[in-house]
């Protein structure tokens, strides 16, 4: 469902995307070229800041929104997703927050105030919370970081996890091309 949000902005959708019919795109959304947005994903930028300012929330090309994914904002605050980047199932990604390019979010994450750099892995069920994460920065499953984290205690971004990422980004870009094209068959 694509709507505006109480200050009549709508979504913008690059006519290469793919969003589910369940999902909800709601207000000042841009989503960008070949992006997957899977069933039943939120993605809404409804709310103002005290001088009833919004920024939009990005979602740039060849990403993927999996199922069951919420993208909001506090505040008209924005929210940023970089190109090939995947943000797993029923995965939270609430601004202010910026998701640099070829990141993997695992399943059931949580990213809050903060600032994912490119080419970060955070593993599934782990929460980053008012702690922004370098390039090539690994979070290991069911780790919480917040704002007094030593990052210093985690390895670097393995190969086989890089090679990971790219692979769920480049399959699902492969699932907007198969899903376009069965859009008119429904």
């Amino acid at each position: 469902m694509i709507r505006k949000n109480p200050s009549g902005d709508l979504p913008v959708i690059a006519e290469s995307a793919y969003v589910d019919k369940t999902a909800i795109i709601c207000g000042k959304v841009i989503i960008g070229e070949n992006v997957f947005v899977g069933p039943y994903a939120v993605i809404r930028a409804d709310e103002v800041d005290a001088s009833g300012a919004m920024d939009p929330i990005t979602i740039s090309a060849n990403s993927n929104i999996q199922d069951g994914v919420v993208i909001h904002s506090k505040s008209g605050a924005a929210v940023t997703i970089g190109e090939f980047t995947s943000i797993a199932h029923r995965s939270i990604v609430h601004g202010p927050c910026s998701v640099g390019d070829r990141v993997f979010i695992g399943f059931n994450s949580v990213l809050f105030n903060c600032a994912v750099g490119d080419g970060c892995v955070v593993r599934h069920n782990s929460v980053v919370d008012g702690r922004d994460l370098p390039a090539a920065f690994y979070v290991p499953s069911t780790t919480r970081i917040g704002p007094t984290t030593d990052l210093s205690q985690f390895p670097p971004v393995s190969v086989s996890a890089s090679e990971f990422s790219e692979d769920v980004a480049r399959t699902n870009v492969d699932l907007v091309r198969g899903y376009k094209a069965l859009q008119n068959e429904f």
